[in-house]
């Protein structure tokens, strides 16, 4: 209420393997996106980490939350020096123009790998890190609402999310009302059991084959039935 300038470190953000659904970080986003004056990030990997938790120090306009999983990083190099990053703004890393995938945190990763496959099916993907739950980048999502027919929204966390705060942003400014079709490829409505991280999100439909298969769903290609029968490597 007061609106100070309180950083939040969330550990644990989505699944956590054999730590077990009492550990799991699947509902946070949830809690958190509906309060005001909140902002929450999400880091796609080690790198955007470092960006997020400089972002996190300067911004001092009301509480901040930094939402990061447990495991390892994806490799990559990291910065020398964090960058500021804008308030509420995602990027673009792939682009295409038949399917937009906007990926919340760490699904980045998957989404990329599920645009490669569905390349080799002749769709060309664009894939986007929101970086931001909250505020969403209202900008990039008319984009995307405006010059793709189809838009795949990927986050694990629970229904209520992101995903939905993204859907209710796309009904009532009117993206809905005609040749957009949107889902959102959350995770399900239960509790997970222990596995490894990689199990879990294989059964919640969230790793890169579980992506493809939910975007070619949503375009409804004629050889799903076939091509959705088994996993393709991915």
């Amino acid at each position: 209420v007061q609106n100070l300038p309180v950083r939040f470190a969330i550990d644990r953000a989505g699944l956590v393997g054999a730590d077990g659904a009492t550990h799991a970080g699947v509902f946070d986003l949830a809690f958190l996106s509906c309060l005001p004056n909140m902002v929450i990030m999400c880091p796609a990997d080690e790198s955007e980490l470092c960006h997020m938790v400089a972002t996190a120090a300067a911004y001092d306009n009301g509480p901040i939350a930094l939402r990061y999983p447990r495991g390892e990083g994806v490799g990559c190099q990291l910065p020398d020096v964090g960058e500021i990053l804008p308030i509420g703004r995602g990027r673009i890393v792939r682009d295409g123009n038949d399917l937009a995938i906007l990926s919340l945190g760490t699904r980045l990763g998957a989404s990329l790998g599920a645009a490669e496959s569905l390349a080799d099916d002749g769709t060309n993907a664009t894939v986007v890190d929101a970086r931001f739950a909250k505020p969403i980048d209202t900008g990039l999502i008319d984009s995307l609402a405006e010059t793709h027919k189809a838009l795949l929204i990927v986050e694990e966390g629970s229904p209520g999310g992101f995903a939905a705060h993204v859907l209710s942003y796309l009904a009532n400014h009117g993206h809905l009302d005609g040749k957009l079709k949107a889902r959102a490829l959350t995770l399900p409505d239960m509790f997970i059991d222990h596995d490894s991280q990689q199990g879990q999100l294989e059964f919640a439909g969230l790793d890169a084959y579980g992506i493809y298969s939910a975007a070619r769903r949503l375009l409804k290609h004629p050889n799903e039935e076939r091509v959705g029968a088994q996993r393709k490597g991915i």
